[in-house]
């Protein structure tokens, strides 16, 4: 097998998505379960850093799969 064919198959970002994907289920996963007094302004950040994360990224993988 070549590289280059080996390059086609686009493994690394799709295995990228799937990482990506598993740990934004898990931090929404985590944020849902705490309790209303441990929501701080911090936990909220958190995920909706990793929200924008995820999306930022999907947007540029869809762009990029022909």
């Amino acid at each position: 097998m070549t590289m280059e064919r080996f390059l086609q198959w686009k493994i690394m970002p799709r295995v990228m998505m799937l990482v990506m994907t598993y740990m934004y289920i898990h931090v929404l996963l985590w944020f849902m379960g705490l309790s209303p007094d441990a929501m701080t302004t911090q936990a909220a950040a958190l995920t909706a850093t990793v929200t924008g994360a995820m999306t930022g990224a999907f947007a540029v993988w869809l762009g990029h799969e022909n």
